[in-house]
Formats: C-alpha cells, structure tokens, sequence
C-alpha cells in the first residue's frame, strides 16, 4: 500500500469520490507508506516501536483516487484462502519446480553480459503448513501480506502468531532476494528487544516465504505509555495552530534503545499553519491513517486525533482497522466501515481502552475528542498525563458569549447533567486558564493564551480568536458558567449515555429556562431567514408555547434550518 496526496477529489456520495468542482490540485507531496505494527523491517539507528511490513529499499505504491467502480466485495477477500488451496493441492501432488524465466543482465547480475537464472531457495524450513494454520489477512506491502496464523503443534501449540507471506514470483531480481534474505537475518539478530518483535522462524516453498514473528499488538498498559506521549507532543503543535497530517507509527522515534526511552514527534514535511476559523482542503497523508473529512476536503486539527484514533487501534488489537487491496479501496473503507471492536483481542480489552479508541475513530470530526481531552480520559489517568490548554476551549466560549439568552439557557441546563468523568477535563482547563477571584476574565484567556504562545502560534494567528472575545471584558465566566461554555455538544452525543443526559439536561431546563416561546423569537435567536421559521413549528409543545424536547435537543446543537430555496448555488 502507499500513501495519498493531494487531488481534486471532494466528499464521497454514493460509490465515488467526485472531483471538486474549480479545485485545482494542491500539495502534490509524497509521504511514506502507512505501516502496519507486525515487523520486519528495521533500521538500527530509527528506533520505532512500530516496524514496517515492507521489505528494505521497497517504494511504496502511488496513491489513486478512488474511481466509480469497485469489483472486489468489501471487506476485500482474505489471501489466506488461495493460499491455503494451494497448500492442500500441493500435499496431492508432487512439488513442481518454479520455471526460472527472469534473467538479469548487465551489472553485477552477470558475467560477461550472459544470462543466467535466479536462485530463490532460502535454505528454510519446507513445512510450514504442517505447523501453523494461516488466519485473516491483517496487512499488506509490494511484495507480500501478513496474515494472523495459529500453530499446530510443538511448544507453540494454540499460541498465535503473524507471518509475513512474500510471493517468490515477485523476487524479479538478485537485489530482492538480497532483501528477504537481509531482513529475516535482522529479525533474528534484533529478536529479543523489548522495542523489537520476536522473530520465530522462516519457511518456503516454491511459491512463498512464510516468516513468522510474534503477533504485533501491545499489552493495554505499553500502549498507554506510548500514547501519552504522543498526545502531549500532539496537544502541544495544536495548540501553536499546527496540524501535522501525517501523524503514523514511522513518524515516531524513541530517542534510545532504554525501556524507558522518550518517544519523540518527527517528520513536519506535510504540516501546516491553521487560523482557528480555517479549514483545510487539500489531501495529504497515508492512505491507511486518513481522516474521512480530509477525503471530503474540510478538515482541522481533528484529523490528527483519527490518525491517532488507528494508530491506538493497532496498538491494541495489531492490526489496521480499514482495510483495502488499493488506495481507492481503503479510502472508501475509512469512508463506510466500522472498525470492528468484536473478534479477538477486543473482549479481552478493557471496556475504557475501548472507549477511547472509539471516541478517536468517530467518523464526525465535531465527536471527536481533541488531544487535551484524551489525555484526561478515564483510560490514561493512570498514567498521570500532564495536561495542556485545549484551544477548542476558546472557540467555544466564544461561541457561548455571543449566542442568544435562550441558547445560553440551554447550555447551563447541560452542564448540570454533565458526567463527573467529563468535569475532570473541565476543572483541568479551568485552572490553567488562572481564574482570578474565582472566575475568568478576557485577562484569563488572553494571559494563558500568552504563557503557551509561541512563533508558531503567531504564524496561525490564533490569539486573532481574542477580538472576538470582547464581551468578557465587561464580565467573568464562574466555574459553572465555564462548564455551560466550554462543553460540547457533539462530543456529549457521542457518549453511550448521551440520551440519559439530554433527559436530565432537559429536566434542568423545564425547571429554570423553558418558557413560552414564540416561533418567530425562537427563529431569530437562532440567526434563521423568516422564510424557515415554519420549520421550527415541530420545535415548540402546542400545549403550553414552550420548547419540546426535540426542540431543546436541536437548540443545543445550534442547528441550522435553511429551505431549499435559500441554499446557496
């Protein structure tokens, strides 16, 4: 697999990504492939805790935009079923030797400019399917896949583990063949480290190379080790106004070879300024890591936290959670499927670790949680994360201060239903705003803002988001105004106990905000043309005049009603 850059492909409607009309390509820069957690590669001077699943020296395949049709059923189909019709074929029937046809001329292949046939015997094992029955497919490179396998016998029996398949047909030269033989000699000599896979054995025959590693998947408390890490360093470049978008495993390094090592961000070739009123659109990153907005062409920052969000799945369970034969195929897959959260290791996965990949890989960008609130999730307090000031914080008190009386009604209402887990974050970003006598002034936000600026945060503009924020110089936000400003909305909803809160919240509200409302006072206060104010109808109880439930759930959201004649053309 490859990586993706920049076309002119907007959001997906039906079976195809449309070109975006007057769009003309953007950014047409290459990043490296996605990887896939199950080892073989390894470069002793880049320590990563992730290992790539391409031999040494191979290119990643360029990216394509994902066309009208697609042939292949989705999911893709498993290899390991050709595969192992093959095996069962072979055991009826004596080995046929591979016909050496590809000659290598000229160089060093050759002596004298003559021919001569390619020798593809390793020296390994010859009965692999005697000892390992092949699983799924978890990833796949240029010259091969790994699939998940069980072995059948000896010390390992009922253990399982990953093999990486390389197709001989696809060894065209002496250099190549180099390459197998150079890497499974790596994985022997490295096997053993901590930051390294254990390497089992090595297997052929005439068509493959079977090599056997350790599964590639984390215990729960490595994984939050190394997540924590990479959401401080994450939490940090968005609050300069930065978005990375090319947040992978092989763009993180461990600075050592000790246990302890600190993992560190690399790779700022893709990155970007963003005002924080901005959204991007041109498509960068790698195929397997990218965000469903990037594909629509209007993203921010929380594109990094779904590249996060799959980073943090295969931590967990060692394999990819979209997958495809090609870049169109993975693109529609991040587009339309659901990582599956069922097979194994996810029952064994504790029911927080799960919520927090889960909450990451929210295909609505607005439920996504931002690096500051996933280092005060329930699943890394453990690890006692240091917290940094979240600049979703600013645009939504901003928003907050400048919505109508009935709104902001609305808002306290909610924040007096808010989960006690969901108050940490709050209480956290609270403090770091250094209220002063025991509330939060425009001084607040502009000071903190101050503490944390950098030329990074002054080349995205962000502190411009304070001129918007001039009503809270003639007031200050106490903590449980704070909580009705600074909540969100779309990320509540993303909560399995979403409807237990709006009930509660709703409760809070017929006690001390709902009143009769007119459909006309309602329209207005939430910026809507006259010419949608009957749309709101469903909105108010014919009872009494005052907000139904419905009406206050879309009055939190903010919802927008436009009728078809007053969208724009």
């Amino acid at each position: 697999m490859g990586h993706c850059y920049s076309r002119n492909i907007s959001a997906v409607e039906h079976d195809e990504i449309p070109e975006a009309p007057d769009q003309p390509p953007q950014n047409h820069r290459h990043a490296s492939a996605p990887q896939s957690p199950l080892a073989s590669e390894v470069n002793s001077y880049n320590i990563s805790p992730f290992q790539s699943p391409l031999p040494a020296g191979v290119s990643p395949s360029p990216a394509r935009t994902p066309g009208r049709k697609f042939k292949w059923p989705f999911p893709p189909p498993s290899p390991a079923k050709p595969i192992m019709a093959a095996l069962r074929r072979r055991r009826a029937a004596a080995p046929q030797p591979i016909p050496e046809d590809v000659d290598v001329r000229g160089g060093g292949e050759s002596s004298g400019g003559g021919e001569r046939l390619l020798d593809k015997n390793f020296g390994f094992g010859k009965n692999f399917e005697g000892k390992y029955e092949l699983g799924k497919e978890v990833g796949r490179g240029h010259f091969g896949h790994t699939c998940w396998a069980k072995a059948k016998k000896g010390k390992m029996k009922g253990q399982t583990v990953a093999v990486k398949i390389i197709a001989k047909a696809k060894m065209t030269s002496a250099l190549s063949i180099e390459d197998v033989r150079r890497e499974v000699k790596l994985l022997k000599a490295l096997s053993g480290h901590r930051h390294m896979v254990k390497f089992y054995d090595a297997y052929e025959d005439d068509d493959y190379v079977f090599v056997v590693m350790e599964g590639g998947r984390y215990t729960e408390v490595d994984a939050k080790r190394i997540l924590v890490q990479i959401l401080s360093a994450t939490a940090f470049f968005h609050l300069q106004g930065v978005v990375h978008r090319d947040l992978k495993p092989e763009n993180f390094l461990f600075t050592s070879r000790n246990e302890d090592a600190i993992l560190k961000v690399i790779d700022f070739g893709l990155s970007d300024f963003i005002r924080y009123d901005q959204r991007l659109n041109d498509i960068v990153g790698s195929a397997f890591y990218v965000a469903p907005e990037v594909l629509h062409r209007s993203y921010s920052t929380e594109a990094d936290m779904w590249s996060i969000g799959v980073i943090s799945y295969i931590l967990l369970c060692g394999s990819r959670p979209f997958h495809g034969r090609t870049e169109s195929a993975v693109f529609r897959c991040v587009i339309r499927a659901n990582p599956n959260f069922q097979d194994m290791p996810w029952p064994s996965i504790s029911h927080t670790g799960k919520d927090f990949v889960k909450r990451l890989l929210n295909k609505d960008h607005r439920k996504r949680m931002t690096a500051a609130q996933a280092l005060a999730h329930p699943w890394l307090r453990d690890e006692n994360p240091g917290l940094l000031l979240d600049f979703s914080i600013y645009r939504l008190v901003k928003s907050y201060i400048r919505a109508s009386h009935f709104r902001r009604s609305a808002l306290k209402a909610l924040s007096k239903a808010i989960p006690e887990d969901e108050l940490v974050f709050l209480k956290a970003q609270f403090m770091l705003l250094d209220p002063k006598d025991g509330g939060l002034s425009l001084n607040s936000f502009t000071s903190a803002l101050t503490r944390y600026a950098t030329d990074a945060m002054m080349e995205s503009r962000l502190p411009d988001i304070l001129n918007t924020m001039q009503p809270l110089a003639q007031k200050k936000l106490d903590f449980e105004e704070f909580c009705a400003a600074g909540v969100s909305v779309y990320q509540l909803e993303a909560l399995e106990e979403w409807e237990q809160i709006v009930t509660s919240a709703f409760e809070h509200f017929e006690q001390e905000g709902n009143r009769i409302i007119s459909v006309q006072e309602l329209g207005a206060a939430m910026g809507l043309a006259p010419n949608t104010y009957h749309l709101l109808k469903d909105w108010i109880r014919s009872s009494d005049g005052k907000l139904s439930f419905l009406g206050y759930a879309k009055l939190l959201h903010g919802v927008t009603v436009r009728s078809s004649s007053s969208r724009p053309r």
